[in-house]
């Protein structure tokens, strides 16, 4: 069981660990700085440049935006969306989507779910659906821990103590079915390629959370996730990237005031098998 079928790959994760050693004892030997082991690390030039790097990576959102415009044109280009247009500046979700509907439908793009990023979202007035995407391109974090992190710890608390609705969750990206981070939708079925051609990209289908219609409340203190057919946006996902319906995760919510304190208890299921549920667990909130 698990809260995404992905995961981190032992042996990947072994190699970052060694070389991140590696990097951290012999980083003296490398270039033209001139100074001896002790003044080296005594400098900041090496604590600088590894905040250089990080920075340099964690920050563009370049490759991430050319993984969704590919995703989107293919849709559009295959009439599963109407169309769809980056959003204005000075707004926190990232894409407005006519659907074939008419419905609108606003996507606001994350990273790995584990940041306190995660938690700054706004369910804007003119969406008829309200979808969170995490590209997570960091292969050598954790994808189940970084997927509990986000459904769980992060966006329940905030769906429930903000009362902001948010209708379903995908999480898929350009490193999703590569050697970084292996598939197993991509393995089903070992004579059958699922993944689909994105312009330079080939991706497996995406991995897709529904969430529940309401926020639990004392009056209502368990609600269930919503069903494929009532969120049009990630139908249109499922569909057009040959997702199979036993793939999809259904998210639920249980809540509990205990005095002052919001209670709450998350569960995922998936193919109608109990995937993983927490405890029921305080809302912290900074």
């Amino acid at each position: 069981m698990s809260v995404i079928p992905c995961e981190q790959d032992p042996s990947l994760r072994l190699q970052i660990e060694r070389f991140a050693e590696v990097l951290k004892t012999q980083a003296h030997k490398l270039g033209d700085h001139g100074l001896t082991e002790k003044e080296f690390y005594a400098s900041p030039i090496f604590r600088g440049a590894i905040q250089q790097v990080h920075g340099e990576f964690s920050a563009t959102m370049r490759e991430k935006r050319e993984f969704v415009q590919h995703v989107l044109n293919h849709m559009e280009d295959r009439g599963f969306i109407t169309n769809w247009d980056r959003s204005k500046r000075g707004v926190l979700h990232d894409y407005v989507l006519i659907l074939k509907s008419g419905r609108t439908a606003i996507i606001d793009l994350k990273g790995c779910l584990d940041g306190d990023n995660t938690k700054i979202f706004e369910r804007p007035g003119n969406a008829d659906e309200f979808v969170i995407w995490s590209l997570c391109t960091n292969v050598g974090a954790d994808p189940r821990r970084n997927a509990w992190s986000g459904v769980h710890t992060r966006l329940s608390a905030e769906i429930i103590s903000r009362n902001q609705r948010v209708d379903g969750l995908i999480i898929w990206d350009m490193a999703c079915g590569t050697i970084g981070r292996a598939c197993p939708k991509s393995m089903l079925g070992s004579d059958v390629d699922r993944r689909t051609v994105i312009g330079p990209f080939r991706a497996p289908p995406p991995c897709i959370y529904l969430f529940p219609a309401s926020i639990p409340s004392a009056k209502e203190s368990s609600v269930i996730a919503l069903s494929l057919a009532n969120v049009e946006l990630l139908t249109a996902f499922h569909s057009c990237f040959g997702g199979h319906d036993d793939e999809i995760n259904h998210v639920s919510f249980d809540m509990e005031l205990h005095g002052e304190e919001t209670m709450r208890r998350t569960t995922i299921q998936r193919g109608g098998v109990l995937q993983h549920s927490s405890e029921m667990t305080a809302i912290r909130r900074a």
